[in-house]
């Protein structure tokens, strides 16, 4: 099993303090948890997109082009790319680039977004919401599988037999479909052969199994060969020295992002009751000390079967000294412990 990190680079007050980073300050610890994660022999680092003042990367291929020339080993990925309201041919090439920078280590999570801005920011239609989304998607496949490309399509310009350059350092990049758990989602990517990102950030993780059923069924269906499908499974969570630490350095934070998120869509606040709850065993968080870290994901490893997991660490603005401990002991501890139980198996 591969084991990374996701973040969408938050930029929110300390709970303690009220004081804001200055975005310079955020990024430059972004690029210390970038190079921490690839020393300490981690898979995977992906970045997300948003247009928000509370998330500071909107061009998650600017920032990874950054890495790829301070790594050496990790993998780079969005997480997500909001394809629905971008130019497939743009990420396409964006991405390309980053995959030259890092020889061969970029990688695309296509999503339709689950925040809404960049729509109206680029003159999108959310009426066309799903079609926009359903149609990018098999442009940038075609970009990825042919230097030059014929297609045509109802939101874009159509292209008759054009090149897009660069070529990538890989044959083709990696591109994956997030999915927030509908089953049309599923089913597109496992129809088009392609991994899939499930996000498990709320609820209880055994109730997205028939999502991850629906999608190993539909891709053999579609006539993939089993051996190559890819699974991933992102979720929140946070790891220090003890339980009791983990519990209390990361509530603060994650109950303000949410509890903000959760007053622009009608949810209520988050209690430390509720929070509690959510990292006990058989909760979608994954807060502890590095043992129950390991112990949920090798339970949802056994519920998922899956290929790949990549803790969302930062969901609110926590000190980065304790980010980085926390990069460091996913990397130094859980990961080896995980997949040496996994292998033995």
């Amino acid at each position: 099993m591969e084991i990374g990190i996701t973040t969408f680079v938050e930029n929110t007050p300390d709970p303690a303090t009220g004081k804001l980073l200055a975005p310079h300050e955020r990024m430059r610890n972004l690029m210390e948890e970038i190079e921490l994660a690839d020393q300490v022999g981690l898979d995977v680092f992906s970045i997300g997109e948003h247009h928000r003042p509370d998330f500071i990367v909107s061009s998650p291929a600017v920032v990874l082009a950054a890495a790829a020339v301070k790594t050496k080993s990790i993998k780079l990925s969005s997480a997500v790319t909001v394809l629905s309201s971008d130019d497939p041919v743009r990420v396409f090439q964006d991405f390309a680039h980053v995959d030259l920078l890092s020889e061969g280590r970029a990688e695309i999570i296509a999503g339709r977004g689950s925040f809404i801005e960049s729509f109206p920011l680029f003159g999108y239609d959310l009426q066309d919401y799903n079609t926009l989304f359903s149609e990018k998607l098999d442009l940038l496949i075609k970009l990825n599988k042919s230097e030059k490309v014929t297609w045509s399509g109802k939101h874009r310009a159509a292209i008759d037999d054009l090149g897009v350059y660069p070529r990538p350092y890989q044959q083709e990049l990696p591109i994956w479909v997030a999915v927030g758990g509908t089953p049309e989602s599923v089913i597109r990517a496992a129809s088009h052969g392609l991994p899939m990102a499930l996000a498990i950030i709320g609820g209880m993780p055994e109730r997205f199994v028939p999502f991850t059923d629906l999608y190993k069924k539909a891709y053999l269906q579609s006539g993939y060969n089993v051996d190559k499908l890819q699974l991933a499974i992102n979720s929140h969570g946070y790891l220090a020295d003890d339980s009791q630490k983990a519990a209390d350095e990361f509530y603060g934070p994650y109950a303000y992002v949410m509890g903000k998120i959760g007053r622009e869509r009608g949810w209520s606040g988050m209690t430390r009751e509720q929070y509690d709850l959510m990292r006990g065993p058989g909760g979608s968080l994954l807060v502890g000390s590095p043992q129950q870290v390991i112990d949920k994901i090798l339970w949802e490893h056994e519920l998922f079967g899956n290929t790949r997991f990549l803790l969302h660490i930062s969901v609110g603005t926590l000190p980065h000294a304790q980010v980085m401990h926390a990069i460091e002991l996913l990397g130094t501890v859980v990961a080896p412990a995980v997949k040496k139980a996994i292998k033995d198996v």
